[in-house]
C-alpha cells in the first residue's frame, strides 16, 4: 500500500506550523533555523509528536474492537499521555504502565506533569520499578494479560508506538506535509534535526523523504537524529528495522542506504532522561531568544545537538535548518529544580 491508502483518524489541527527561529538564527551566526511544532499540533492534552503517530493506530484498534488502549513508558512518560488522550477522546478505557526509566529525585515526579494529566483523563496508571530500555517490556505484557482476564479487549501500543507496525507512518506523512509547506513558504530544507530514543518519529521521517525523493522533490536533504537514549548501539539498530520496515511498508521500491539512517552521539550524557549542561544551556537559550520552550528528556538535548552543529560549522552557513520540536513540555514539572 502508498501511505495515502492507509486510514488515519484526524487527531491533530491540521498540518503543524512551521516558523523562523530569527534570533536564534542571529545569534549561532550560522545556517538559517525554522522549528515545526509537533507541540502546537493537536487539542488534546498538550500534543506532541506521538498524537500524529496514534492517527494511523487508531483505525486498527477500532476495526479490531478494541475498547481499552494499553501502553508503556517512563513515569514521565509524554506518549503514555498521549494514548491517554486519545483514550479520552474516543471514549475508550486506558490502561498504562508507567516504569521508573528516570533515576531523578524529585518527590513529586510521579504526582507531576504527564503522569498527572494522564489520572486526570481516566487512565489506570500502574507504576512499577523497572528502569529503562526501548525494547519490548514484559510489565506491559503482563498489562495485556490483565486486560484480557478481566473481560476487555485491549489494543497493544508499544513505548512510543515505535515497535508497532504501523508506528512510522505518521512521520513518513510528516515528510510530505513538510513538502507542501515548503512551497507555501518558498524555502528547501535541506537539513532536518529530529530527537531520537524509541525511534518511529525518526524513522518516519527517513522513510517519508526517501519516498518524496523518488516521486516529487529530489533535492538532497539530511535527516539528522539527536540520541538521546545513551544506548546508542540499539537505539541505531532499532532506528535502521523501522526505517526500512516503513519504507517497505509504504512501498518505497527501494532498500534505504545506510548514509539515509543518521544517528549522531554526544549529547544524551550517560543516562536516559538526565539532562546534562549543554542540555540546561540549550533550553535556556531557545527559551530566552524565541520563548520556545523545551524539555530536559528530549528537545534540550536535540536542540544543544542543533547549537553546536550550526556553530561549528557542520551545518554549513548557507544551510536553511528545520529542527522538528516534538513537544514534551508538561514533564518539566518533574524537573524543577534544575532552574533554581
Amino acid at each position: 500500500m502508498k501511505l495515502h491508502d492507509f486510514p488515519r483518524y484526524p487527531l491533530t489541527f491540521g498540518p503543524s506550523p512551521i516558523h523562523h527561529l530569527d534570533r536564534l538564527t542571529k545569534h549561532l551566526g550560522g545556517a538559517s533555523i525554522w522549528a515545526k511544532r509537533e507541540d502546537c499540533s493537536s487539542g488534546l492534552a498538550f500534543g506532541g509528536n506521538k498524537v500524529r503517530k496514534l492517527e494511523y493506530l487508531v483505525p486498527d484498534a477500532l476495526d479490531q474492537g478494541a475498547d481499552t488502549l494499553v501502553s508503556i513508558g517512563g513515569v514521565q512518560s509524554n506518549h503514555t499521555r498521549q494514548v491517554a488522550a486519545v483514550a479520552a477522546k474516543l471514549g475508550l478505557k486506558c490502561r498504562l504502565v508507567q516504569e521508573k526509566w528516570v533515576d531523578w529525585d524529585d518527590p513529586v515526579n510521579d504526582k507531576v506533569g504527564n503522569i498527572l494529566l494522564s489520572r486526570m483523563m481516566g487512565a489506570d496508571v500502574r507504576l512499577d520499578p523497572a528502569g529503562f530500555d526501548i525494547g519490548i517490556r514484559s510489565s506491559w505484557e503482563e498489562a495485556l494479560r490483565e486486560v484480557e482476564e478481566s473481560g476487555g479487549k485491549p489494543y497493544p501500543i508499544p513505548a512510543g508506538a515505535s515497535e508497532h507496525r504501523l508506528g512510522g507512518l505518521g512521520f513518513a506523512n510528516w515528510a510530505f506535509e513538510v513538502a507542501e509547506q515548503e512551497k507555501q513558504l518558498g524555502v528547501h530544507f535541506d537539513t532536518i534535526i529530529v530527537c531520537t530514543v524509541t525511534c518511529s518519529t525518526h524513522a518516519g521521517m527517513i522513510a517519508g523523504f526517501a519516498a518524496l525523493q523518488e516521486t516529487v522533490d529530489d533535492r538532497p536533504r539530511r535527516v539528522l537524529g539527536i540520541d538521546a537514549s545513551a544506548t546508542l548501539d540499539k537505539t541505531r539498530d532499532q532506528l535502521a528495522l523501522i526505517a526500512r520496515n516503513t519504507a517497505e511498508l509504504i512501498e518505497l521500491g527501494r532498500e534505504l542506504r545506510d548514509d539515509e539512517i543518521t544517528l549522531l552521539e554526544g549529547w544524551a550524557g550517560d543516562l536516559y532522561g538526565i539532562p546534562v549542561e549543554s542540555t540546561i544551556d540549550a533550553m535556556r537559550l531557545s527559551a530566552s531568544l524565541e520563548a520556545m520552550i523545551t524539555d530536559p528528556v528530549y528537545e534540550g538535548k536535540s536542540m544543544a545537538g542543533l547549537i553546536d552543529l550550526v556553530t561549528s560549522g557542520e551545518i554549513p552557513k548557507d544551510s536553511t535548518v528545520l529542527y522538528a520540536h516534538l513537544g514534551g513540555q508538561p514533564a518539566l514539572n518533574a524537573y524543577s529544580g534544575i532552574f533554581d
